[in-house]
């Protein structure tokens, strides 16, 4: 009994003697544990402050948002507009255009074989601005050249109005892009001066939110203006390309029914 008695004292003492020297090394291990976490943590902050790269339209998105819907929407709706009218201007425009040396060529090789009917009828089936000039001049060659002639202008700016419709609204969304954006910049700012004098402080974390979204609205404001500006004047040459073909082909028909009708 009394050597069981020893046994087990011996026991306990080895088990309290291994205990103390563990809680010994614990501090040691925790210290290694928390460096680890520490420099795991790091690690997971510098992959996350210096990322691969983000979409482009993730951080488009992500401005509009810093920059408050209120008034980034009010700027995005008139470049969305404006983009949308430019594309269904040079779809027209392009779509108006055909080769006009080989159009003035046959609709001649067509008066002189087959007559002025015939040259009417190629000219309704051609699509165009200078092919419907060629047709309403055509109609009114019976009441003489001056008739002609009459026609041809006149029928040439109601082709040079139908090229220019809309461009008002392209100019308006120009127009109206920047002035969004300076007024929401001086909201921003107001909302800035707000800040200041409800903390009573000058700290740049109290009037940074009020100055990004002054900044953010006015450069949407100008891109806005500078992307609409670009096409509204690649139409505008467009315009003026057509133009000058409708009235170098203008003074051809002329030319032409003149020869035509002295035969």
């Amino acid at each position: 009994m009394k050597k069981l008695f020893l046994v087990l004292a011996a026991a306990a003492l080895s088990f309290g003697a291994a205990y103390a020297q563990e809680a010994d090394k614990a501090p040691a291990n925790d210290a290694a544990k928390t460096e680890a976490v520490a420099e795991t943590t790091a690690v997971a902050e510098t992959a996350t402050e210096e990322p691969a790269g983000e979409p482009m339209h993730f951080v488009l998105m992500k401005k509009l948002l810093e920059g408050g819907w209120g008034w980034m929407l009010p700027v995005l709706v008139c470049l969305i507009l404006g983009l949308a009218i430019s594309i269904e201007r040079i779809l027209y425009m392009t779509f108006a255009q055909i080769n006009t040396k080989k159009f003035v060529a046959k609709v001649e090789a067509i008066l002189n074989e087959k007559g002025i009917e015939a040259a009417k009828e190629y000219c309704r089936n051609t699509r165009g601005p200078i092919a419907s000039i060629y047709y309403q001049g055509l109609m009114r060659y019976d009441q003489g050249l001056e008739a002609v002639e009459k026609a041809v202008v006149s029928y040439g700016s109601v082709q040079q109005g139908l090229m220019e419709s809309n461009l008002s609204w392209i100019s308006l969304f120009i127009a109206l892009s920047p002035s969004l954006g300076f007024m929401g910049t001086v909201v921003g700012m107001i909302q800035a001066f707000d800040d200041i004098e409800r903390s009573a402080t000058m700290s740049p974390t109290v009037v940074a939110g009020g100055i990004k979204v002054a900044l953010l609205t006015t450069m949407l404001g100008l891109i806005s203006a500078v992307i609409l500006q670009v096409f509204f004047n690649y139409i505008l040459s467009k315009i003026e390309s057509q133009v000058v073909k409708m009235e170098d082909t203008s003074i051809s028909l002329v030319d032409m029914l003149t020869a035509y009708s002295k035969k």
